[in-house]
């Protein structure tokens, strides 16, 4: 049994903790917050489960690696909070613990030249002085964009090109995006990733990564971004969205080769499914799809859902996968050589203890 220390109970992390509390393959020995209120709060309290687990939260990283743990996972925040993801994620790979997260999309490629290198260092370094692994699923979500693609691309001859998108509705969804994709702003607001460099350096460096596995060199990365204008107003989990707000936005990021867009990363984000009516949509509502035009083309769509009963969103859904991608990778880190830790260096994870 793998005993784990989870770090960060927002969205993701709070979501993967109701899962880890009743792991038969993984202990649950702490618990990492940054939020002051949560501090000394019982584990199930902050999941929102009945009984006690007896692991209280703590904002001191100093505590947690004295646990000793076999790894953390790491929800913590995106890119926007590098420096502080940096300062927790070291500390545990100096002192030996090999970490999986879902923050800081950059590093599902290190390699890829946007990123600064004051992001990247600092992890080489204290991976090499802990001898311990850092392994980045990215909560874009990884597994779309890298996982799916490169499969189906392992069942062609040839891929002229490779497509994966992202078509959700976020109405129920409580994560940001305000600041970082200008859903809830007028249309006259840059919002953060719609700076192509930032787009590329925050959510693209899947694009570089699927050309490498597939051996060849990328001429450009190139971005599009598109806005939709709601004419009314629209509810949301967040609040209303009002009428001349943006309530849906897509972008594009591009892996250019021979003039022609090889590789695609596709997000499409609405506020209310009928958003953007002449934006692609799934076969059915919220689903992940990838397009592979090649010999032979593949088309296929996954959907996330909870069918507990608990009226959870699909994009909330999303949000347990990816998080549990990160906790389920712990033993196959574990069994590799110090180091940054991408897909292509990870086996088949089909999710031991998954079953039961």
């Amino acid at each position: 049994m793998k005993r784990i220390v989870l770090w960060g109970t927002g969205v993701v992390g709070k979501l993967v903790l109701a899962e880890l509390v009743r792991h038969p393959h993984f202990q649950l020995v702490g618990v990492g917050v940054s939020h002051p209120d949560k501090v000394g709060l019982d584990a199930a309290t902050i999941a929102g489960l009945e009984a006690r687990t007896g692991v209280l939260a703590t904002d001191s990283v100093d505590e947690l690696v004295a646990l000793r743990p076999d790894a953390v996972v790491h929800y913590g925040p995106t890119a926007q909070h590098a420096d502080e993801n940096i300062r927790v994620i070291s500390a545990f790979l100096r002192a030996g613990i090999d970490v999986c997260s879902t923050a800081m999309t950059p590093w599902v490629w290190p390699e890829m030249a946007q990123t600064p290198a004051h992001w990247v260092d600092p992890i080489t370094e204290a991976c090499a002085a802990g001898g311990a692994s850092c392994f980045t699923t990215g909560i874009d979500p990884g597994f779309a964009n890298d996982l799916f693609p490169m499969t189906l691309m392992g069942l062609c001859g040839e891929v002229r090109s490779v497509r994966a998108s992202e078509l959700l509705d976020y109405t129920d969804y409580e994560g940001d995006y305000e600041d970082e994709m200008g859903i809830g702003r007028p249309p006259s607001y840059t919002a953060l990733l719609e700076i192509p460099e930032l787009l590329v350096m925050a959510w693209g460096a899947t694009v570089p990564m699927i050309a490498h596995a597939a051996g060849v060199v990328l001429a450009d990365i190139t971005t599009t971004w598109e806005k939709w204008v709601t004419p009314t107003d629209r509810p949301s989990a967040k609040g209303t969205i009002r009428a001349g707000d943006v309530a849906a936005i897509r972008f594009t990021i591009n892996g250019v080769l021979d003039g022609r867009d090889v590789i695609t990363l596709e997000h499409v984000n609405r506020i209310g499914l009928d958003a953007a009516p002449d934006w692609p949509t799934g076969s059915g509502d919220d689903v992940y799809r990838v397009d592979i035009d090649g010999s032979p083309s593949i088309s296929q769509e996954t959907a996330f859902r909870f069918t507990d009963g608990s009226g959870r969103a699909p994009a909330v859904a999303g949000c347990l996968a990816t998080g549990m991608r990160a906790l389920n990778a712990v033993p196959a880190v574990n069994d590799l050589d110090p180091g940054w830790v991408t897909p292509l260096d990870l086996p088949l994870i089909p999710g031991a203890g998954t079953i039961r």
